[in-house]
């Protein structure tokens, strides 16, 4: 009997033991790295690339993107730790306000994200910290686009973002989003405002999903007045079969002007397609187009501002098991003389092409 109880009691223990490691929270590790080697016609003097943060340099091979994470996931609580280097990151931070001793990028450019996140229902999660923006149809990391530059309304809308936001999961087919932040791109405050955005994503069906975003706000730094943004976009991805992608995409922006009574209004659009040609090796290509004319978003000192056509096409090859060799052909063409070229009239060009090769790892 005395071994019997014993047996049981020990019984019970393991049991209870594996009940706590079942609800304990899970802690994974993992990474990426994406080496790269471009070549600009354009062959800017300076090495840097205009108008893109990827890839970000001419004639040189380097890092576009390198990150380390940690995840945790357990009952009703969630975070994500991951920090970054490489010329994308430079050059998407460069633009980071530096108000006040303790601000900048020197530090916020290295946090690709540091979010943690509660449950507060069944449906509900409320996050903050810093995270990669609700804006959008395209990716910052690399290795999860169907092309491997990005569209200019991509590189010209937020792929990050600090503050909190509340997700909720009504059904498995709509998913709300609302976002309180510091501003457009932003983690060091340059104002006293808060921007509002929402993100609203609808499975219309198993094969298409509509997104429709926004974002709201002061977007002036400090001292330079108060000018209301707004700003709102839609994507429709289309997956028409299992070796097919299809994403549309539309971004529109409105910012008051400084009279208070006038307004600019930019705009932009892409169309991607993907196709998996084997297991190992897909294609891709791109249309885009990219106004500004008022300069909000992009400053090139002409009377005309930005206008700017693309295209590119793209050869993926799954060389081994984590490992993706991507090769892309870009091509620009602006209403105007924008593009730094070495051989062009004072040194611009109307159109920009670039020859990119990279290799991606994911650990």
């Amino acid at each position: 009997m005395r071994i019997a109880m014993l047996v049981l009691m020990l019984s019970l223990s393991g049991l209870s033991l594996a009940a706590q490691d079942a609800t304990a929270p899970k802690i994974a590790f993992g990474g990426f790295l994406d080496a790269y080697f471009a070549y600009d016609f354009g062959k800017p003097p300076t090495f840097d690339r205009a108008y893109t943060t990827q890839p970000a340099r001419h004639n040189e091979f380097n890092v576009n993107l390198a990150h380390l994470e940690a995840r945790l996931d357990g009952n009703g609580i969630r975070a994500r730790l991951a920090l970054q280097a490489g010329t994308a990151v430079q050059s998407n931070y460069a633009a980071e306000p530096a108000v006040g001793a303790i601000s900048g990028a020197s530090l916020s450019r290295h946090l690709q994200e540091a979010i943690v996140g509660v449950r507060l229902g069944r449906t509900v999660w409320v996050d903050g910290g810093v995270y990669l923006s609700h804006i959008g149809a395209e990716s910052w990391v690399s290795r999860d686009n169907p092309t491997y530059t990005r569209s200019l309304i991509a590189d010209y809308s937020p792929y990050y973002q600090a503050g909190a936001k509340v997700t909720w999961t009504p059904s498995s087919t709509i998913t709300a989003q609302l976002n309180v932040v510091n501003g457009w791109q932003i983690i060091s405050e340059n104002n006293a405002a808060k921007s509002v955005g929402l993100r609203l994503d609808y499975a219309a069906a198993p094969s298409v999903t509509l997104s429709a975003y926004n974002l709201i706000g002061n977007e002036i730094p400090t001292g330079a007045g108060g000018r209301t943004r707004w700003f709102q976009g839609a994507s429709a991805r289309v997956v028409p079969s299992a070796k097919s992608l299809v994403i549309a995409t539309v971004d529109v922006g409105i910012q008051e002007g400084a009279d208070g009574e006038s307004s600019s209004t930019w705009y932009g659009g892409s169309l991607i397609g993907r196709v998996q040609a084997t297991p190992r090796v897909g294609v891709s290509a791109r249309l885009e187009r990219y106004a500004d004319p008022d300069q909000v978003i992009i400053a090139t000192g002409l009377a005309t501002g930005f206008r700017a056509w693309g295209g590119s096409i793209g050869l993926d090859v799954v060389t081994a098991e984590r490992v993706l060799w991507r090769t892309e052909f870009r091509g620009l063409r602006g209403s105007a003389r924008i593009f730094p070229d070495r051989d062009g009239v004072g040194g611009f060009a109307r159109g920009n092409a670039v020859l990119v090769t990279s290799l991606g790892v994911t650990f």
